[in-house]
């Protein structure tokens, strides 16, 4: 015991229950909703049974909503891509379950594999692609509840950084 301080503790904190905090029933920060995402993606029995493949759009289900969220499954053929685009006032955690996606932005491409995790914020443009020969499925979360997507037809080539249309 340090002899400069008058705090003793005496006894196992965690057995305090009233000093703790209750869990939060939904989650409200960015590293909550990465953690909610992971434990959707490890739970494949809730998942995968729902997947399906369009080879004409990109299929898509709403998996869950909470309050001000919501949770949504796509899969992807190989070639799919969701075509330049921003979430308005929305931030997003997208989580790749199966398959590789690729992301595009003007500061480069990214390619993401399963268990990858990818945050955005409000206003972040970006067009996300399935460059791969397989399928790929991932899991979108939105805060708030995605109610506008506006699609950007000009992109930015990452190696001059400068517009250009597409």
């Amino acid at each position: 015991m340090n002899s400069d301080s008058d705090l003793s503790i005496a006894g196992d904190l965690l057995e305090v229950q009233h000093l703790l905090q209750p869990a939060r029933p939904h989650p409200t920060t960015v590293a909550e909703f990465a953690g909610l995402a992971r434990t959707v993606a490890a739970d494949r029995d809730r998942w995968a049974p729902l997947v399906r493949y369009d080879t004409t759009t990109r299929w898509y289900h709403r998996l869950h909503t909470g309050p001000g969220y919501e949770l949504w499954l796509l899969s992807w053929v190989p070639g799919q891509g969701s075509g330049r685009h921003d979430h308005g006032l929305s931030s997003g955690v997208l989580t790749v379950l199966a398959g590789e996606l690729t992301e595009h932005t003007e500061r480069g491409t990214h390619t993401l594999r399963p268990g990858a995790q990818h945050v955005s914020a409000p206003g972040h443009v970006h067009e996300v692609v399935n460059d791969s020969l397989e399928g790929a499925v991932s899991l979108h979360i939105y805060y708030p509840g995605l109610t506008d997507m506006p699609m950007h037809t000009a992109r930015c080539s990452p190696a001059t950084q400068n517009p250009i249309t597409a």
